[in-house]
């Protein structure tokens, strides 16, 4: 049996008395696209965020790769990680934000080579040549010298994508990658997350994009308040919901 990529059991999560999370059950298989779909408030994006332990989960267990995050067992008890274990976890997690969050004062080729510097103690030279060949396969490679002030929306996010790549993550989580862009961007940005599918990546993708969905993904999972309504192939979520509040929201945005 291969161990799941990321593997969700009964996970909650609150912020005060607002119960986010309940009970979410989820297996993402290594080389995966597995597609987050539903309306506002449902709980993705927080979902998102308690896989690489942005947020920290009230109960339940999440790992990646076989390993939990956050956390350490001990007996049937958790102890939550130091600061600097879970970084050293982060580090095979990419995230891919709503906003491109880029360096304003950093160039493009800046702003990628930043992490494996700072984190990974690569030489800048070596930084700089990975840097540069993450630019051509987001297809930014003339642009490498411009500031984020200077670059479209599609290009920032297109450098943000390139810069959480920097890091050879196993795992790469997408927040809703589209969603600040103009319509006729929105397609330069899915271009390079088909090819990084195309490559093997295994990748978790909230999205309003179900075009992207039914083509690149080979797993579509439906939430609502906070669970797991709904999941399976696709195409046939998309083309025969089973559930009410799937059909729903499906009549809604298709």
């Amino acid at each position: 049996m291969t161990t799941p990529m990321v593997k969700a059991e009964a996970v909650h999560k609150s912020f005060g008395p607002a119960h986010v999370l309940k009970g979410i059950d989820l297996e993402v298989a290594p080389r995966e696209v597995s597609c987050l779909i539903g309306p506002s408030g449902s709980g993705k994006s927080t979902f998102l965020r308690c896989i690489n332990h942005l947020e920290k989960v009230n109960a339940g267990r999440l790992s990646v790769d076989g390993k939990l995050v956050g956390y350490r067992q001990k007996g049937d008890k958790l102890y939550e990680l130091k600061d600097s274990e879970v970084a050293l976890q982060r580090r095979d997690i990419g995230m891919v934000f709503q906003r491109f969050n880029l360096f304003p004062h950093m160039t493009a080729v800046q702003n990628i080579m930043e992490a494996p510097i700072q984190v990974k103690r690569e030489s800048r030279a070596d930084a700089h040549h990975r840097a540069m060949e993450l630019l051509d396969r987001v297809g930014l490679s003339e642009k490498s010298g411009s500031y984020p002030s200077q670059l479209s929306g599609g290009q920032q996010q297109r450098v943000a994508i390139a810069r959480a790549l920097a890091m050879q993550p196993k795992l790469m989580l997408f927040d809703e990658p589209t969603s600040a862009l103009d319509p006729e961007l929105v397609g330069e940005v899915l271009d390079v997350m088909r090819g990084l599918a195309e490559d093997g990546m295994t990748m978790i993708v909230v999205t309003h994009e179900m075009g992207f969905a039914r083509e690149v993904g080979d797993a579509l999972v439906f939430m609502d308040d906070g669970m797991v309504v709904e999941s399976g192939n696709p195409r046939e979520v998309l083309s025969d919901p089973q559930h009410e509040r799937t059909k729903s929201f499906l009549s809604k945005v298709l």
